[in-house]
């Protein structure tokens, strides 16, 4: 990998256990979309946010991308990033982490000339939703859709994967605050709490 980065959110769609589009929802005053747009500003060339929805996203001011074939989840949303990214290397995010860390995510495309997936495991669990991906993932992203598959890590023994370790993360953010992720009204009242103390 190398080259040109384009950074890609996943706008996603409705949520069942927000009642409303996820990444509209507002966190201290500001759509968590944006927050993590924020985040991310000058980690990449371009920025690009997949939905099928860009009437709705059209307001953020960024490139947007379209599924081609609407309804294959995230893993579908990955195939769209890839393929309408203009750079070698994807630096995907999910639209519902608002406090991602500048410093890991650039740790992680830091390391991108080592593999075709850098993916964080944080307690036991793949992040593929803040993950780095070389365009060179397509092909095998794009076949595991056409066998079926939804998961994000379906295609990974396909391709050659470099995990960022807990260990590794640990130093960077202690707590995981990356991967909080806002899916309930908990959860964005836990957000509220700590976005009060947050100094990055």
């Amino acid at each position: 990998m190398g080259g040109m980065i384009t950074v890609a959110v996943q706008a996603g769609g409705g949520s069942r256990r927000m009642g409303r589009d996820k990444a509209l929802v507002r966190l201290a005053g500001r759509p968590l979309i944006q927050h993590v747009l924020d985040r991310v500003a000058t980690l990449g060339d371009e920025i690009l946010v997949t939905t099928n929805h860009p009437e709705v996203y059209a307001v953020l001011g960024v490139r947007l991308a379209v599924d081609a074939v609407p309804g294959q989840g995230v893993l579908g949303g990955l195939r769209t990033a890839l393929a309408a990214a203009r750079g070698e290397t994807v630096l995907l995010l999910a639209s519902d982490m608002p406090f991602v860390s500048r410093l890991l995510l650039g740790r992680m495309l830091a390391l991108a000339a080592e593999a075709d997936v850098i993916v964080p495991r944080w307690k036991g669990e793949y992040e593929p939703l803040q993950a780095v991906y070389s365009k060179a993932c397509l092909p095998a992203a794009e076949a595991a859709l056409e066998a079926g598959e939804r998961r994000m890590i379906s295609f990974y023994p396909e391709v050659r994967v470099r995990v960022v370790e807990e260990s590794e993360i640990a130093g960077i953010d202690p707590l995981g605050l990356s991967f909080l992720n806002i899916n309930t009204p908990e959860d964005l009242a836990r957000a509220e709490r700590v976005v009060g103390r947050l100094d990055r």
